[in-house]
């Protein structure tokens, strides 16, 4: 049986009434599109046929396998599914109450829009989240939305919307309530105090969720990521929270981005064995061992099949920690870091190491050569993430033992200052990819990031990042193609080439032509369509 399909028409598919054979299927195929392959020719072609999950041709010679659903894109442009190289969407999906991403909006007004549509879909009286992923900044009037805005919003839940790691949070009258019955201090304007207070809110949630409740936050994470074409997560875990059994010696913090590490994982695996992952998810093992016996990451190294499960869900490397590292810029090198690398080197681990300093790049730089002189790292996938502020010759340093960067301009949701040196980096010939670390200082959406790395500017709009801009194939390159690499699966995503994985985005407008859109119309670039593994887990014509 094959399935000729209208753009635009493939809700219709659902509503059969009869069983359907052929709901399962994988076997997809595109006509009539700009198909940009992201090949090595940046081959652009007009055809694609995926069979059982694997992109078969890049044409629509010959008769489709049986149940092949054929969709006609009207001259629409398509590009391979993008891959985030550096996320933390395990933790988005486990996020207490029903998550609303805000990273959009530019003004209360459009930050209120966004929590009404939501409100449309979740049962009254339950909360309405927003955790990370925002800034005021982002918005016109540079603050916090007041208790009465929020009221106006979504009047029939409870709304809070949390900042970054550890608040403030602002919330309405319904959230308020319930959090005074806690204990908690809210303002008379609706706000909860950053630190103890904003913890003691989240942690409030926390304790009231189910697994039931994770496993729907993840779903709602998956369809998100979908919607903005994000077929590939590579995860980093979470700082391990206080109390958790069994972690020895590791440092523990309460945060936004804190979890059980042994558990985070358990909402995915529960939905990959009921057939119902839309996203296929790579995992990095975060530890924060403080001991140079290094006991948690050892157990992980030791117990772990790398590299094991499937092409939707496996563990790939350890990062963006393998130690308990000074955060937020603070360069005091942990006694047990080299030991750490020197364990993960030769057990043959891809790694991925934050770093928000040059200092900080200086100092992976030289642990890198330390280990390199005795096993080398070259194969093994090695880099540094986010880099705001590198240099040319740690640039240097690191391209000579076979280290690549990982970028994560998340300066776009407004952070102090610039960065990375984008032309830089790529002019270096280093190897380069991208991604977000959303979602708790970050936006998820790739073509907020994207556009920062082609305009330079803010969400507000103000130019931050002069002189190291990039062209707009070569960011989208960075969020596809260029991304495999750092989890050893370069021949397995990124591209739409004969062989690969049959991942694919169909966009609402021609991202590459910059008179069809100007590069401020960059961001609001969207999916209309998102393919994984040959089926459409994301359908925006409906």
């Amino acid at each position: 049986m094959t399935r000729i399909v209208l753009f635009g028409a493939l809700a219709a598919l659902a509503l059969q009434a009869a069983p359907d054979p052929c709901a399962e299927s994988r076997n997809l195929r595109l006509i009539n599109g700009r198909i940009h392959t992201m090949d090595a020719q940046n081959s652009v072609v007009t055809a694609l046929t995926i069979r059982n999950g694997v992109i078969e041709s890049t044409g629509a010679k010959g008769k489709p396998a049986p149940c092949t659903i054929i969709i006609d894109l009207h001259g629409r442009t398509a590009v391979p599914g993008l891959v985030d190289n550096h996320n933390h969407i395990v933790a988005l999906g486990l996020r207490p109450g029903h998550d609303t991403r805000l990273e959009s909006a530019s003004t209360i007004a459009e930050m209120q829009a966004l929590i009404a549509a939501r409100a449309k879909e979740v049962p009254a009286g339950e909360f309405i989240t927003a955790m990370g992923g925002w800034n005021p900044v982002q918005l016109i009037e540079k603050r916090l939305p007041s208790l009465s805005e929020l009221d106006a919003a979504a009047p029939k839940h409870p709304v809070i919307l949390y900042q970054a790691f550890t608040g403030p949070a602002a919330v309405n009258s319904r959230a308020k309530a319930f959090f005074e019955s806690k204990g908690i201090t809210v303002s008379a304007e609706g706000v909860v105090a950053a630190n103890a207070p904003s913890l003691a809110a989240l942690n409030a949630l926390r304790a009231a969720q189910t697994f039931a409740d994770q496993k729907r936050g993840t779903l709602d994470a998956m369809a998100y990521a979908a919607r903005v074409g994000i077929t590939t997560s590579a995860d980093m875990g979470v700082f391990p929270i206080p109390g958790t059994p069994d972690m020895q010696d590791s440092l523990a913090m309460d945060t936004l981005a804190s979890g059980d590490p042994f558990h985070i994982y358990d909402a995915f695996q529960a939905l990959h064995r009921e057939g119902k992952m839309t996203m296929r998810l790579r995992v990095f093992f975060l530890s924060m061992d403080k001991d140079n016996a290094i006991p948690l990451l050892r157990q992980r190294v030791l117990n772990t099949l790398l590299e094991s499960g499937d092409d939707m869900l496996r563990p790939v490397g350890i990062g963006e920690f393998a130690t308990a590292w000074p955060l937020f810029g603070t360069v005091t090198p942990p006694p047990n870091y080299q030991t750490a690398l020197e364990f993960i080197a030769k057990a043959g681990w891809p790694y991925q190491q934050h770093s928000l300093t040059l200092a900080e790049d200086q100092l992976v730089a030289s642990t890198f050569e330390a280990v390199n002189a005795s096993t080398p790292i070259a194969g093994l996938r090695w880099s540094i993430a986010h880099s705001p502020r590198i240099d040319q010759a740690t640039l240097n340093r690191l391209k000579a033992v076979g280290a690549g960067i990982a970028v994560h301009p998340f300066e776009y949701l407004g952070a102090a200052g610039g960065g990375p040196p984008l032309r830089m980096i790529l002019d270096s010939g280093i190897h380069v990819g991208a991604g977000s670390d959303s979602a708790q200082i970050s936006t998820l959406n790739p073509w907020l990031i994207i556009s920062y790395m082609v305009t330079g500017k803010t969400a507000a709009g103000a130019l931050v990042n002069a002189g190291q801009q990039i062209k707009r194939d070569e960011a989208l390159r960075l969020y596809t193609a260029e991304n495999g690499w750092f989890f050893r699966e370069e021949n397995k995503l990124g591209s739409i080439v004969p062989g690969k994985l049959g991942d694919v985005v169909v966009l609402d407008a021609d991202y590459f032509d910059p008179k069809k859109v100007p590069d401020e119309a960059i961001r609001r670039v969207r999916p209309i369509l998102t393919i994984v593994d040959g089926k459409v887990v994301y359908d925006g014509t409906k």
